[in-house]
């Protein structure tokens, strides 16, 4: 490997590995659901589970996966890495935090899940290793934001290509979200959990989880629309439809993604309904960017699929490689996405959020979305950077061409059914779903049962993923790298000038006021209501 590829490769392979540990938990908890007699079957083990999972998939694979990406991409398209010394020690930051966090949900002193959710109460260490993790990512922002600097100096005129567009994009919207969740972990949950103070809020605790947790989704997402806008119209042999509507949307995301956060808090006191209409009108806004990628990206793919031959209306769909596992990933994680994204609208309505409200809904909601539009994403990018990163050719094609859909499918019978059980009242995060014999419970047997295939399909599909990755590292055969390159723009002029969708300035102060507009009145009214503070509460 050459060594200007071993930062990039190094973050991903952590990812990996997170990703492997956390499918191997998922698999038991689909199975216990469905009320299966598992060896060593317990609510500890199962809450356990829970937690490992939600951190490994949802911060670990997902921030270190994104880490490794902005890095490979910044290398090629600005042709650096500025501060590689910053970026070792913030990966090993991270690493060690990582490792802490893990230990110590493994060993049962922290099962909080993962939304940092007082009064469920973890040992310091958790929080401590958690704390590691994010320090790591904020290193990451750091040397990002320097690459960039540095390649601006020596290019003042044209704009920054996509895909860093969409990198720098992800930076600032981290940055802003991880202010909310440095509050709450260090000034609120560290001092409790370490027993300095006796009692916490948690309301107050919740409001600035929810400035980290909903924008925390744009994290995981915009380097996928990343790869979605830069690299998808280039394996199909084709062009990006619109350049300048790519700019917009990743400028959008960082002006509607963090003052979202009171649609996930309808059902709690003390936050006035103003402010959470106000939430939620912003939450309807966010869906904007969303469509109109879906229109820049079906006409990018209907351009290429007809100069490939197709024809007729929807004729020209056959067209396109759905054989090549990058695109049928990509492809795949669109079209569920686009289903997850009516059930986010059903979640960021008042009225019908109270009816699917800690439901079984919302973990299918977040596995359609998350689950499959980020994860399927990340998984097909690096079927296509393995042989550019290793200079090994990709071992297993067959199976690599499979596991997308396997994943789709095991993906439609897990998240599908989790909507319905939802709406049939199903709780989430249940351990046993057969509430001791309810008589309403039992109408979610025949469900939770084909909910547990989907999560069996799931585990090969997984299995699948990190086969052919060990199976190209270890037997791939050595080739000449092939490049990283993006996708060039119908609309790119001849001579381009950055535009008012480059001034990254004026953007990131305008989301700031957004911010502070969105959560500081509210925070401010909270504490000069009478407040009421609970103990920790450390169920096993």
């Amino acid at each position: 490997m050459k060594p200007q590829n071993k930062l990039a490769f190094a973050h991903i392979g952590v990812a990996i590995v997170a990703f492997a540990l956390g499918a191997m938990v998922a698999l038991m908890q689909a199975l216990s659901r469905a009320s299966l007699a598992l060896p060593l079957r317990s609510a500890r083990i199962f809450y356990i589970s829970v937690t490992a999972h939600g951190v490994l998939m949802g911060l670990v694979f997902t921030t270190f996966f994104i880490m490794g990406l902005g890095y490979a991409f910044s290398r090629a398209s600005l042709g650096r890495v500025t501060g590689e010394r910053v970026a070792w020690a913030s990966f090993w930051i991270a690493v060690v935090g990582t490792a802490v966090a893990a230990a110590t949900i493994l060993s049962g002193k922290a099962t909080v899940l993962y939304t940092f959710y007082p009064p469920l109460q973890a040992h310091p260490l958790f929080y401590f290793g958690a704390t590691g993790l994010v320090i790591g990512s904020w290193g990451w922002c750091g040397v990002m934001i320097a690459s960039y600097r540095s390649w601006r100096k020596e290019n003042p005129t044209p704009p920054v290509p996509l895909v860093m567009h969409g990198m720098l994009t992800t930076v600032i919207v981290w940055l802003l979200a991880t202010a909310g969740l440095a509050v709450e972990v260090l000034v609120l949950i560290l001092p409790w959990s370490l027993g300095l103070v006796k009692t916490i809020d948690p309301l107050l605790c919740r409001t600035f989880f929810w400035w980290f947790g909903h924008p925390l989704v744009y994290f995981w997402l915009l380097p996928a629309y990343a790869i979605w806008y830069t690299v998808l119209p280039r394996v199909v042999g084709g062009k990006l439809f619109s350049d300048n509507l790519g700019r917009m949307v990743f400028v959008l995301f960082i002006l509607f993604s963090t003052p979202v956060g009171f649609h996930h808090q309808f059902a709690d006191p003390g936050i006035s309904a103003s402010w959470k209409l106000a939430h939620t009108v912003t939450t309807f806004l966010i869906l904007f960017p969303s469509l109109v990628t879906a229109f820049t990206l079906i006409a990018s793919l209907e351009l290429a699929a007809r100069a490939r031959g197709g024809k007729g209306l929807f004729g020209w769909v056959r067209a396109l490689p759905w054989g090549q596992p990058l695109f049928s990933s990509v492809a795949l994680a669109m079209i569920t996405f686009a289903l997850g994204g009516f059930g986010g609208a059903v979640n960021a309505a008042y009225a019908m959020n109270s009816m699917v409200h800690n439901t079984a809904w919302i973990q299918g909601h977040f596995h359609l979305t998350v689950g499959t539009a980020v994860a399927l994403t990340f998984m097909g990018i690096t079927y296509w950077l393995l042989p550019r990163l290793t200079g090994k050719e990709l071992r297993l094609s067959a199976a690599a061409s499979v596991q997308p859909y396997l994943w789709f499918v095991g993906m439609m019978l897990f998240g599908v059914v989790n909507h319905i059980t939802g709406l049939m009242g199903m709780p989430r995060r249940i351990y046993d779903a057969g509430y001791g014999g309810s008589e309403i419970a039992a109408r979610w047997a025949p469900w939770t049962a084909v909910s547990a295939v989907g999560g069996v399909v799931l585990f090969v599909s997984s299995a699948l993923f990190v086969s052919v990755v060990v199976a190209t590292l270890l037997y791939g055969r050595k080739i000449e790298e092939p490049e990283i390159a993006f996708a060039e723009a119908l609309d790119a002029p001849a001579n381009p000038v950055r535009g008012i969708w480059d001034r990254w300035p004026l953007w990131t102060a305008i989301s700031v006021i957004l911010v502070l507009a969105a959560y500081a009145l509210p925070i401010a009214h909270h504490l000069m209501l009478h407040r009421f503070g609970s103990t920790g509460f450390k169920p096993f």
